[in-house]
């Protein structure tokens, strides 16, 4: 087969627009941006789709993807959402939130949409620190994890625990579908892609709110070079935010 003959099977999803990324070397943002926008390519839905984008490394949603984007304050995601979505309740509507965002000064914000069941697919980067203000301590940053305002590390004694935000939502009458993936393999790209599809169509379905935990690496926050970072969620971040669904009421 010559190489005007060969079939391309790998391209750009339609719901991304075709610009470069600026985010840092190893940064997995961009993984699951693409993730995201598989999945609104397989439904169709890219021109009725609704994101809605918080404080944060999150804030560029509207630079990639080609979609309407809404902006909202720092942890308040959910509740714009949940705005867009009742005025439009025939359109898809997800937040795209960084760990900083809704595990902080969004916690009241996430924990009440999703008891209130929203019809809203919510798509949460763990990535255990504030990527775009300077690497503070988060909600999810490990023990003994060290960054720009626990340089000794995170202490469990005055910091308290990482909080498992899958797990907590799970608890919830009103969600549907919970569940924690990450990015750092090949296997785990995929099912993190299924996982993505199915918060997707959990919201086309009527079925309630749906919320995708991603663990994700921030190597410039860190201090390790991409390959050292990646490694990282498989020796650290996953023996305490297991992977795995925590609820799913849709069947």
């Amino acid at each position: 087969m010559t190489t005007t003959e060969m079939k391309k099977v790998f391209s750009r999803p339609d719901s991304l627009k075709d610009v470069q990324t600026h985010y840092c070397p190893g940064c997995q943002h961009g993984t699951i941006h693409r993730l995201v926008a598989d999945a609104l390519d397989y439904f169709g839905i890219k021109d009725q789709t609704i994101g809605v984008a918080s404080v944060g490394c999150s804030v560029f949603l509207y630079g990639y993807f080609d979609i309407d984007v809404i902006e909202a304050p720092h942890g308040r995601a959910p509740a714009v959402a949940t705005g867009a979505k009742r005025v439009h309740p025939n359109r898809p509507v997800f937040t795209y939130q960084g760990d900083g965002d809704l595990a902080a000064i969004g916690t009241s914000e996430i924990i009440h949409t999703a008891n209130r069941g929203e019809k809203l697919t919510v798509i949460f980067v763990n990535n255990t620190t504030y990527g775009m203000t300077g690497g503070q301590m988060a909600p999810t940053s490990l023990p003994g994890q060290k960054t720009s305002t626990s340089p000794e590390g995170r202490d469990v004694n005055t910091d308290g625990y990482p909080i498992r935000m899958a797990e907590l939502l799970s608890g919830l009458e009103g969600t549907a579908y919970s569940v924690r993936v990450a990015v750092d393999t090949p296997k785990h790209v995929l099912q993190a892609g299924k996982a993505i599809r199915k918060a997707f169509k959990t919201q086309l379905d009527g079925q309630g709110f749906a919320f995708v935990e991603v663990l994700a690496t921030c190597p410039t926050n860190w201090g390790m070079d991409p390959l050292k970072a990646n490694e990282r969620i498989a020796e650290e971040m996953i023996p305490c935010f297991p992977l795995g669904v925590y609820k799913d009421a849709t069947e």
